[in-house]
């Protein structure tokens, strides 16, 4: 189990074939793992207005969908959640798709079949990156905080200086 500190991570699923999504979706002790399966979707359209309100961490979608492949969804998730990762599912060894992925910024391209482990241990890596990325924000936070309190200290020794100054005529 994880430390009360650690949020857990939203993930949001978008699958066309059930069996796929049902499989995603029970196959992995998600909560267990430090995630929260948020929802799912069985196609982009659906899945987009879902994913705009729930904002997840990581997206998981299956590259070949009806209505609005998983491309189309990634670039559009990527506009308005730039900081999602997306991680797509993929049947088909094509490398264009890849490619296109990659340029959408897309962070993880996995191919079906995959195992449940498989899944895990990816999505367990890019929640690393999530952690990390989200502690080095806290800590550029933090030192922006810090740089803010001593500007306003040396403002306050500096005037302390002049008075002392004024006051020694």
């Amino acid at each position: 189990m994880m430390g009360e500190t650690e949020t857990m991570l939203k993930i949001f699923l978008a699958e066309d074939e059930i069996v796929m999504r049902e499989g995603i979706r029970n196959n992995i002790a998600w909560q267990e793992e430090g995630f929260e399966f948020v929802g799912e979707a069985s196609d982009g359209e659906l899945a987009y207005p879902m994913i705009q309100k729930l904002k997840p961490d990581i997206l998981i979608t299956d590259i070949r969908m009806p209505f609005m492949d998983g491309l189309e969804l990634s670039e559009q998730v990527k506009k308005v959640l730039p900081a999602t990762k997306i991680m797509i599912l993929s049947g088909y060894n094509e490398f264009d798709y890849a490619k296109m992925a990659i340029k959408i910024g897309v962070t993880d391209y996995l191919l079906k079949p995959i195992s449940s482990e498989k899944l895990l241990d990816a999505v367990n890596k890019v929640a690393e990156e999530i952690r990390k990325e989200q502690s080095e924000k806290e800590q550029m936070n933090q030192y922006a905080r810090e740089m803010q309190e001593n500007k306003e200290s040396e403002k306050f020794q500096f005037f302390n200086q002049v008075f002392e100054i004024g006051r020694a005529h």
